[in-house]
């Protein structure tokens, strides 16, 4: 009975969290699409499993890129990890 109740909690809590908090607390990937014609400046990660991505309009001539931030354990190795990927549309001119 005791593990059934763990195995529910867990689900519980997991279930709860966003796909950005799960990689940071727990370990594994989570990925965010930008919209289309949108080049990513910046990101941070806040307290609380909050991601903070700064971005600006893509430029003409400027391609769709995919980034990967790793979460740099201070005991040493990489935990979670956030891909950022740009894509191309429609842009209206700069």
């Amino acid at each position: 009975m005791k593990k059934v109740l763990i195995v529910v909690v867990a689900v519980l809590a997991l279930s709860a969290c966003t796909e950005q908090q799960r990689a940071r607390s727990w370990g594994g990937t989570a990925t965010k699409d930008l919209a289309a014609c949108t080049k990513l400046v910046n990101v941070t990660w806040k307290e609380g499993g909050d991601l903070w991505i700064l971005t600006r309009q893509m430029r003409s001539g400027e391609t769709p890129e995919r980034y990967e931030f790793t979460q740099d354990l201070s005991l040493g190795g990489e935990f979670g990890k956030i891909v950022i990927q740009e894509h191309s549309g429609q842009c209206p001119a700069s």
